[in-house]
């Protein structure tokens, strides 16, 4: 698929019989209730409230309230006809300390909301850690130490005995690229770290504690579950044609895809990953043993796009652009990559800056699929932010949300056409919310939210996804 190809479809297109219809959240962008029932601080608790962290102060204490508000927030899911909801678990509100017993109030609140879904019709899918480590686990070393793994097993296996009876899909870990690399390495995530040696360690405990949490969950679960990881896949592409630009591609592939896919996958960290940072680290951090631990069996991949990451290299002592999308800061998130540039590619581009490339999204799925064969792939998150208001007559009219969402399940049902075994798509988001270092400056929901007062509205693009997973039929926007 080429980007000539990206031109709106016009032509009503069917996805399989069973395809997933879903939208996706995570705890700390919307439940608020920060400090009810038990919950102790997160790192992102910590983080936000640094001041100089997030945009102008902006904090999740509240965020959207769907702790409070969670019967409603089904509710409209239901009305819009979606058939499964991703949402995560706040550890440090089940496990204050992340560890020893759990918090029966925190696990309460995730009780009532499955019940909730259940009895809508609508399919729980569970994410057990979504950058929210409790703060009393960074305050022991964080993710760097290899203690942090081992803990997040025990709370898999409490989650997994107060819930695995009613919840049947389990996602281990969401996009810990960002936690190693953006929490670890440039900082502009929480924890806030600058150290790429500590971001490198972290993504193999990251990587240990995945292995560690599926074993836990397939000994609690009954029949075992469905299993997944979801992984921020980069489709990388080299600005020109070039050797070097090309191994400039490579690098970048190595720490932010291979580095998970080769011990999660295959067994194994790809040489050329311990060849690019042997200037910082000897790895021997990993231990006998671990990458068999990684290497556990998953029922699913979930990948998670956005937009495509374009690189060239550049001679030491160029200047070397670093629009890489992750954020402004002193220190790279990429260890090992000291001479790669990044570019956004021309043309259109969401609130983000991110350009929008539905082609990279069909290049990610075909090609994660000729390489693990007989592995179901699911798309976990994708959606955009754009500058969202209200209209005078109270409604939210998005009609460049509808489009970016229609032009990418496009190229799902072609990867799909093309032989891509892909078993559901999940918007991002259900709820504008916390945007992580962006506060609440940055709106990704189908549904609007009021700040102020907290009300809800779905937003056009949310009635036009609505009709696509009732139907399973995708239609143009504004098409009948």
């Amino acid at each position: 698929m080429t980007a000539s190809e990206t031109r709106p479809f016009t032509a009503v297109r069917s996805f399989p019989s069973g395809f997933l219809w879903g939208t996706a959240t995570a705890a700390y962008q919307i439940e608020g209730a920060a400090g009810e029932d038990g919950r102790t601080p997160s790192i992102w608790d910590t983080f936000s409230h640094t001041p100089g962290k997030v945009f102008e102060g902006h904090t999740g204490d509240v965020a959207v309230d769907h702790y409070h508000r969670f019967t409603e927030d089904v509710r409209m899911m239901s009305e819009l006809g979606l058939g499964a909801y991703r949402f995560s678990v706040s550890w440090s509100r089940v496990q204050p300390t992340g560890r020893g017993p759990a918090v029966q109030k925190g696990l309460d609140f995730y009780r009532r909301l499955v019940d909730e879904l259940l009895a809508a019709g609508i399919e729980p899918s569970l994410t057990l850690y979504h950058w929210d480590l409790p703060q009393h686990l960074e305050d022991a070393g964080g993710w760097p130490e290899r203690a942090t793994a081992e803990r997040f097993a025990e709370y898999a296996g409490l989650v997994a005995g107060a819930l695995g009876d009613r919840v049947e899909r389990w996602t281990t870990l969401n996009e810990p690229w960002c936690s190693a690399f953006l929490g670890y390495g440039s900082g502009v995530h929480a924890p806030g770290r600058t150290d790429p040696v500590a971001a490198l360690r972290a993504a193999h405990h990251l990587n240990l504690g995945h292995g560690l949490a599926v074993q836990a969950l397939r000994a609690a679960l009954p029949g075992g579950g469905r299993l997944a990881v979801s992984l921020n896949l980069h489709e990388v592409r080299p600005l020109g044609p070039s050797p070097a630009d090309a191994d400039a591609a490579r690098r970048i592939d190595a720490v932010g895809n291979r580095i998970w896919l080769g011990p999660m996958l295959e067994g194994a960290y790809p040489a050329d990953l311990f060849a690019d940072t042997a200037h910082l680290t000897d790895w021997s951090f990993v231990r006998d043993g671990d990458t068999a631990t990684v290497h556990q069996p998953l029922d699913l991949l979930a990948v998670n796009y956005y937009t495509p990451t374009v690189v060239s290299h550049v001679a030491e002592g160029d200047r070397k652009p670093q629009d890489d999308g992750h954020g402004n800061s002193e220190h790279s998130p990429w260890p090992g990559a000291d001479r790669v540039a990044f570019h956004r590619a021309p043309g259109e581009r969401t609130a983000m800056g991110w350009p929008v490339d539905p082609s990279a999204l069909y290049d990610l799925l075909t090609r994660t699929a000729a390489r693990y064969p007989g592995l179901p792939l699911l798309v976990s998150e994708n959606g955009a932010a754009y500058e969202d208001e209200v209209g005078p007559d109270g409604t939210v009219h998005d009609p460049e949300r509808a489009a970016y969402v229609h032009a990418h399940l496009g190229a799902v049902h072609r990867a799909i056409a093309d032989g891509v075994d892909v078993r559901g798509y999940f918007l991002w988001s259900l709820l504008d919310n916390f945007e992580w270092s962006y506060g609440y400056a940055k709106r990704f929901g189908a549904i609007h939210v009021d700040y102020g007062t907290l009300r809800r509205t779905p937003k056009s693009s949310a009635h036009w996804y609505s009709r696509v997973a009732r139907t399973g039929e995708l239609r143009a926007p504004g098409a009948q």
